[in-house]
This record gives C-alpha cells, structure tokens and sequence, in this order.
C-alpha cells in the first residue's frame, strides 16, 4: 500500500507530529504564504491555514488545484478565510475549539477592564492620588460583575468557555445561537434572538461563525435596541458589525464601550478613528493566543490522521452549506 502524501504548509514544528506515522506517509513542506498554495497536485491529504493569499484565491480552482486532497485540516476555527471550492468535494476539518480557553480568557479580562477601570484609574502623585480616591468613594465607584448580564451571540465552544468563567464571577448568562439547542445548559438562558439578547445585557460578547447569514448582524438598527451603556466585545470576525453604525452609537452613548480584538479590514487603514476613539480597546486580532493552543492543534491532527488512515470518521468537521 502506497504511503498517503500529506503536504504540510502549518511549519517545521507539525514535523514531530507526523513522524510517528513512519512510511504509512509521505510529508511534503508546503507554503500556504506563497503565490499558489493551492498547487498540491497529487497530495491526500493538505494541512494549511488562514493566509493573505488563501484569501485572494480565484473564485474558481485552477488548474494547479487538480482534483484536490482528499481531506483538508485547517489551522482555524473559521473557514470564512478560504475560498467556497476548498469546502467542497472532501472532507475539511478545522480547529474548532483549539484556541476557546484562551479567548475567554481575554473576554473576562476585557470586561474586568470595564468594570474596574484598572487601565484608567492611575494617579501619577499624591495630588492625583487624592482626586481618584475620592471620585471613587463617591459618584463613581468602580464596577463589579457579580450580578451583571452577559450575552454570548453564539454557543460554540468559546461562548461555553465564556460562560463557565462568567458564571464563576456570578454573572447571569444569556445566550443565542443560530442552530437548535440540544439539551437545556445549566445556568445559561436561551434566548429567541440576537435583538432580544442586546436589549437585557450589560455585556455582548460576538462569538458568531461569519457566513452570509451573520455578516453585518451588528448594525444600526440592533445597536439602536441595545441596553443603554452596552459593553460589546468582539473576538469573532469584523465583518459582523457594521463599524460605521458602532462608531455612532458610542459617540451617541447608546453603546458605553466597544472591546475589538477584529475588524474589517485587518489592519485598518491609517488614520482611522478606532485608533484613537476614546471608547474602544482596540487590540490586533491576537485573543486566541494563549499557551497550549499549538498543542491542542497538533493533538487534533494526530487524532484525525489516525482516524483517516483506519478509515473512521473525522472529527469537527467543516458543514460546507452552513459555512462552520
């Protein structure tokens, strides 16, 4: 039996990984950064993820695309990143989960940033000392989360990590998601839709999959519903808010604050006033990091390879109609 040709475009450190597989594989180094990482002519199975190039691909496979790998494993939780064609006519599976710890932590930090105004309240001498404590001690005392609202739009794996470390601060926890909910989660309430969800929390927490159902879901007319001094943190895609009609409801004071770790585009342009809006933390796309992240991808890998070459099912993989 032939060995199975994996080509690697995630790095020298997956080499470790896959060598335990012996002669049972044939592992190609590939670039997902260069002109055509689609041109694995001839491999089974591809390894890659989200890239500047994966995201100019043509509309269409082109003739170095071939028939394609037989699996796909993709670096990343989303796939919005990828051309349609890379979805279809195989099996693709993505890191679904690999990196949730790490974000809810940096959503409890955000929203602990808030609440406590650690970031701010910073006096630089004794004088300042004095004015912070007493602006403290009377018309506004810091915040707190016990008791406060969060909502998670979203209940994938990162909006049930959220909740678990919400609830640990007693908050009360709301949550939509798009599909079905299969059991009743305890301590979570659901809720019949994203507009319902924005009018009762303090906190809104985007955790959604960006497909054509999700994209700009965070617009004017939502965020005009929004309980009054909303908190919105963002660690999903920026594509699913409208940044125009976020930037008016700060400056109107409808929204309190906005935590952005994404946008759209990514960098933005010089010059834009999210750089220096005085109610938003803007941070470069950089949530999901966070120690183990690597580890748990490259146990997922191992995990799915093993499946593929006995035969069995995939794990965590990619629904292309649905688009997650």
């Amino acid at each position: 039996m032939r060995p199975l040709v994996v080509v690697n475009q995630l790095g020298a450190g997956l080499n470790p990984v896959l060598a335990p597989f012996g002669d049972r594989v044939r592992v190609l180094d590939g670039d997902r950064e260069g002109d055509l990482p689609w041109a694995v002519g001839g491999a089974d199975i591809l390894l890659t993820g989200p890239s500047r190039t994966w995201k100019a691909a043509p509309d269409r496979p082109p003739a170095e695309w071939g028939v394609g790998p037989r699996w796909v494993q993709v670096a990343s939780a989303g796939v919005d990143g990828f051309p349609a064609w890379l979805l279809q006519g195989r099996a693709v599976t993505c890191g679904r989960g690999d990196a949730a710890v790490p974000i809810a932590e940096y959503v409890l930090a955000a929203l602990l940033l808030r609440e406590k105004r650690l970031d701010t309240v910073r006096p630089d001498g004794p004088e300042a000392w004095l004015r912070e404590a007493a602006v403290l001690k009377g018309a506004s005392p810091l915040g707190g989360l016990a008791g406060r609202v969060v909502g998670l739009a979203g209940y994938g794996a990162i909006g049930q990590a959220v909740a678990a470390r919400a609830r640990a601060f007693g908050m009360r926890v709301l949550a939509w998601r798009r599909g079905a909910w299969t059991g009743t989660e305890q301590d979570v309430e659901p809720v019949a839709s994203l507009a319902d969800l924005i009018e009762q929390v303090d906190h809104l927490v985007l955790a959604l999959p960006l497909t054509r159902e999700t994209e700009g879901c965070v617009n004017a007319g939502l965020l005009a519903r929004a309980k009054p001094g909303l908190h919105l943190v963002n660690v999903a895609r920026g594509q699913l808010v409208d940044q125009d009609a976020l930037g008016a409801a700060l400056d109107s004071g409808r929204v309190g604050f906005a935590t952005l770790d994404v946008t759209s585009p990514e960098p933005l342009p010089a010059g834009h006033p999210f750089y220096t809006h005085p109610a938003i933390r803007l941070t470069p796309h950089v949530s999901w990091s966070g120690p183990g992240v690597g580890q748990n991808l490259h146990r997922r890998i191992a995990a799915n390879l093993e499946r593929f070459l006995e035969g069995r099912p995939l794990q965590d993989v990619v629904d292309a109609a649905r688009g997650y």
